[in-house]
């Protein structure tokens, strides 16, 4: 059977109509680079971002990042104090502005964040050279200000950060709950009660209610220049307080040896379940030491006890320090063996306790302790030392004790060794070793150690 022939018409046409797509816009290519710049920043990829930024040419607009994708890098160098990244992508603006009409230092957020790193970092010049980019003709917001203040009041400048706050005065008339925190704060620094009601009055002038941070400075201005009765009309007149609110309460009771007005106000922050901070333990524990509160400060350490934080290394020493000047060493060591990360100062304090308490065998047992465990003594350790020796008429012991302070250790006696050391020597009757002493030091003499060797005679 044969197959059947097929004819193919020799006139089909056949369509070929193929659209090219087109190449990536401009602006589609700089919303990918910023977009890509903003994951890497988010994430904590500083790296990868910076690489992304420098290895952008400078005058191609297509794969230059924007000012939002700038302060969200720069954000997180600010979380992290990157601040060479910080720096880096600073020299790249620099590069865009001069090659290129875009002058992205001139946005207000960007340049606040960038003031804001450098100050967090301790470059306050380099904070007041972003400042001052541009010159005095530039209109700056209020909020660029602000952030070069508070880099003032950050880095121990508070007049710095009190002359900005009169020249943003002069400038914008009425300002805002930042400028007023600022402005308190730097006052509060200084201990510039007067200016600080001029800035309270202007508070109270204010449209806008002052913020919870305001009264706080408010409460702290005046608890610290022992202006008590206003510290508690401010804070009674707070529609809001939280645990900073309560610290700097506790903290001017405190400063005007109101301990047990202290207490009271600490019991009253508990029972308004209103939490605590560490600031709020180092701040009553010193109380309770004072007055030997040993009731009181075994409450506090319930209070540690239940809560769900780790208490830190400063906080316990405060802790130690209560029990050893109560006279619980017992609780003191307790605290001390528990600790999970002993610095220091904690070692200090248990020999500083033991010393005070007459147990010159532990407390020379404690030394040799931290000396095995890797800690070199201070100044504090050895004046802690001498000053038990000489409580517990161990003569010969405390003059090993001087004469290791420079030799094994490298410590340079200060005015209160030698006293002590005066002491030790009167204290056994060896007045002319110890005026010896006396005659022979680089120091000038000065009324303990003449009170030391009067106190022998």
């Amino acid at each position: 059977m044969g197959i059947p022939a097929i004819f193919l018409s020799t006139n089909l046409t056949v369509s070929t109509n193929i659209t090219a797509t087109p190449a990536p816009t401009n602006t589609l290519k700089r919303r990918l680079h910023n977009s890509t710049l903003k994951s890497h920043s988010k994430s904590g990829k500083l790296d990868e971002a910076l690489r992304l930024i420098e290895s952008s040419p400078s005058k191609s607009p297509a794969t230059t990042p924007d000012a939002e994708a700038c302060a969200l890098f720069l954000h997180s160098c600010i979380s992290r104090k990157a601040l060479e990244h910080g720096q880096r992508l600073y020299l790249q603006l620099l590069l865009y502005r001069a090659r290129s009409n875009q002058d992205l230092l001139s946005n207000p957020r960007l340049k606040s964040k960038l003031i804001t790193l450098f100050s967090v970092c301790g470059r306050v010049d380099e904070a007041r050279r972003v400042f001052e980019d541009g010159g005095e003709d530039v209109d700056l917001p209020e909020s660029v200000w602000v952030a070069m203040g508070i880099g003032y009041s950050r880095n121990g400048y508070p007049k710095e950060a009190l002359f900005l706050y009169y020249e943003m005065v002069s400038r914008f008339g009425q300002l805002d709950n930042f400028a007023f925190s600022m402005a308190l704060k730097a006052c509060s620094d200084l201990g510039d009660l007067r200016t600080g009601r001029a800035v309270h009055a202007q508070v109270l002038k204010a449209t806008e209610d002052p913020d919870q941070v305001v009264n706080n400075a408010l409460v702290r201005l005046y608890s610290e220049d022992g202006c008590f009765e206003e510290a508690i009309r401010v804070f009674d007149e707070m529609p809001q307080r939280n645990v900073v609110s309560w610290n700097s309460l506790i903290g001017g009771l405190v400063k005007k040896d109101g301990v047990f007005e202290a207490m009271e106000a600490f019991r009253i922050m508990q029972g308004k379940e209103m939490g605590f901070s560490w600031v709020t333990l180092t701040t009553i524990l010193p109380v309770c030491a004072r007055v030997t509160a040993l009731v009181s400060g075994k409450e506090i350490h319930a209070v540690m006890v239940k809560s769900t934080a780790k208490p830190d290394a400063p906080v316990l020493n405060s802790l130690m320090d209560m029990y050893a000047k109560c006279g619980a060493m017992d609780y003191c060591r307790r605290v001390f063996d528990g600790m999970q990360s002993k610095d220091l100062s904690s070692w200090n304090t248990l020999i500083t306790g033991y010393a005070i308490n007459g147990l010159m065998t532990e407390a020379m047992e404690s030394f040799q302790e931290m000396i095995c465990s890797g800690f070199s003594p201070d100044g504090i350790t050895f004046l802690a030392l001498l000053s038990g020796c000489s409580h517990a008429g161990l003569t010969d012991e405390g003059c090993r004790l001087f004469k290791r302070t420079k030799i094994e250790y490298a410590v340079s006696p200060t005015v209160e060794h030698y006293a002590c050391l005066v002491d030790v020597l009167g204290r056994a009757g060896r007045i002319e070793e110890a005026l010896g002493i006396v005659k022979n030091m680089h120091f000038k003499p000065t009324g303990s150690i003449w009170g030391s060797l009067l106190n022998s005679c």
